[in-house]
C-alpha cells in the first residue's frame, strides 16, 4: 500500500458548509483515500511514501469546476489554447464536469453520432488525465428523436452526464423533462442552460422550462453569458431543490442576487461553482478561486464558506468521491497560503478583502500533481515534499 502523509497544516478546510474549518493539523492517505486527520502528535506518521511538509500553509479539499466544456484532450478549438487543463490545476481545481463537448468541431447531432461522441468522450478523459486532472466528460446534448432505449444505451456505455439541455433541438419544457426523467432513471445526472443563448443553435431558457425540465443542476443560474431577469432568479432558488450553479463566466450582478437569495432562503448548501469555460470569455484557469474572493467579499460570506461552495457542495451535488475532508474520500487536496503582501492578517480575512490566495501545491489521489502555482500570486509560505517515491 502506498501511503501520503501531509503533516503541519496550518489551517484546515472540511469542505463541510455545517463545520467548514476542521480541528486537525495532519491527513494520512492510503492507496489514495483519506485514512486518517487528526493531529500529527497523535498520528503514526512514519514510512510515509510520500511526506509533505505543509510549512504551516492551508489545507483544503481540491476545487471542483461543475461547468466545463471540454473537447479533447488538454486542447480546446474554441480558443485555440493548449494546456488549459494543466493551467486550471495550477489555480487549485482537481476536477472538473462536463457540461457537453458542444465545441467540438462538426459536432454529430443525429441520435447515433451524439451517443458514439457521448462514449468516445467519456473514455478518453477516462484513460487520460492531463496532468493529473480528474474530468468528468462524455455529456452528450440531447435533440429530438431521442428515446428511453438511448439513454439506457448511454449509461450501460458508463456515460453518467447529460450536456446543458438547450443548447439542442430540445426546447420545450414538457420534452425535456421526459428525457430528463430517462436519464435519471439510469443514473444520468442533468443540467440545464439557464437564461440567453450562448452559441449559435442554443436559446433563450426561462425560469418555467427550467423549473418544468426539472434537471439536476441549474446550470449558470446567473447567466451563460446573458442572465435572466431578477425575480426569475429569485423564483428559481425559491422554487428549486436542484444545485444552484454560479460560473465566472457569467453576470456577476446575478451570481449575488443568487447568492444572497440562497442565503435568506437557507439554501447556502445548494450553491455551486463553475467557469463555463472554454466558451467566448476564454479559459480561466484561476475562475473559481476568482469566485471564491468575489463571493467572499462582495457577498460578505465568510471566505470559509465560499470554499465549500468550490468543492463539498459541489462534491455532494454531483455525488462524487472529493470535494470533503472525511475519511474514504479520494486524497484530492489544494495546499494554499496568503499572497505576498496581500493586506489581511491570515488567508481567510485576505481573501475576504477580495485577494486571491497563491497555491502552493496540489495533490490527486494521494500523489502531487503540481508545486508552486505559475498562475496565482506568490504565496507567503510554500509547503515541501520531504520524502517522495524514487
Amino acid at each position: 500500500m502506498t501511503k501520503t502523509v501531509i503533516k503541519n497544516i496550518g489551517l484546515m478546510l472540511s469542505g463541510k458548509i455545517e463545520a467548514p474549518i476542521a480541528d486537525a493539523d495532519c491527513i494520512i492517505a492510503m492507496d489514495g483515500k483519506i485514512t486518517e486527520i487528526g493531529y500529527g502528535k497523535d498520528m503514526d506518521i512514519d514510512q510515509a511514501d510520500t511526506l509533505i511538509d505543509a510549512m504551516g500553509v492551508t489545507c483544503a479539499p481540491g476545487l471542483i469546476d461543475s461547468h466545463i466544456h471540454p473537447v479533447v484532450g488538454d486542447y480546446t478549438p474554441r480558443q485555440q489554447q493548449l494546456h488549459w487543463i494543466d493551467s486550471t490545476l495550477n489555480g487549485g481545481v482537481t476536477t472538473l464536469i462536463s457540461a457537453g463537448e458542444v465545441h467540438m468541431p462538426g459536432r454529430p447531432k443525429d441520435i447515433v453520432g451524439l451517443k458514439a461522441m457521448a462514449i468516445a468522450a467519456q473514455r478518453w478523459y477516462e484513460n487520460f488525465r492531463p496532468s493529473g486532472m480528474k474530468v468528468h466528460a462524455g455529456a452528450p446534448v440531447i435533440e429530438h428523436g431521442m428515446v428511453e432505449q438511448d439513454f439506457k444505451d448511454l449509461a450501460d456505455a458508463g456515460v453518467k452526464l447529460l450536456g446543458e439541455v438547450g443548447l439542442g433541438t430540445v426546447k420545450d419544457g414538457k420534452t425535456a423533462q421526459e428525457m430528463v426523467g430517462w436519464a435519471r432513471k439510469y443514473g444520468i445526472q442533468s443540467t440545464i442552460h439557464t437564461g440567453g443563448p450562448s452559441i449559435p443553435g442554443s436559446g433563450l431558457i426561462d425560469a418555467d422550462m427550467v423549473l418544468e425540465t426539472g434537471t439536476d443542476v441549474v446550470g449558470h443560474i446567473n447567466g451563460g453569458h446573458s442572465a435572466l431577469p431578477d425575480d426569475q432568479i429569485v423564483c428559481l432558488c425559491e422554487n428549486c431543490t436542484a444545485a444552484l450553479e454560479i460560473v465566472h463566466n457569467g453576470n456577476e450582478r446575478a451570481a449575488l442576487l443568487t447568492l444572497n437569495t440562497a442565503r435568506e432562503l437557507g439554501k447556502l448548501d445548494q450553491v455551486i461553482l463553475g467557469t463555463d469555460g472554454p466558451a467566448g470569455s476564454g479559459v480561466q484557469p484561476l475562475g473559481i478561486l476568482r469566485m471564491v474572493a468575489m463571493l467572499s467579499s462582495l457577498g460578505n460570506v465568510a471566505a470559509e464558506t465560499a470554499f465549500c461552495f468550490a468543492n463539498g457542495n459541489t462534491g455532494r451535488r454531483r455525488e462524487l468521491d472529493t470535494g470533503l475532508l472525511e475519511v474514504g474520500k479520494a486524497a484530492d487536496f489544494v495546499l494554499m497560503d496568503q499572497a505576498q503582501h496581500a493586506p489581511g492578517k491570515n488567508i481567510l480575512e485576505s481573501i475576504q478583502l477580495g485577494n486571491l490566495p497563491g497555491v502552493g501545491m496540489t495533490i490527486i489521489d494521494g500523489k502531487v500533481t503540481s508545486g508552486r502555482s505559475r498562475n496565482t500570486p506568490p504565496a507567503n509560505r510554500i509547503p515541501e515534499v520531504v520524502t517522495s517515491p524514487s
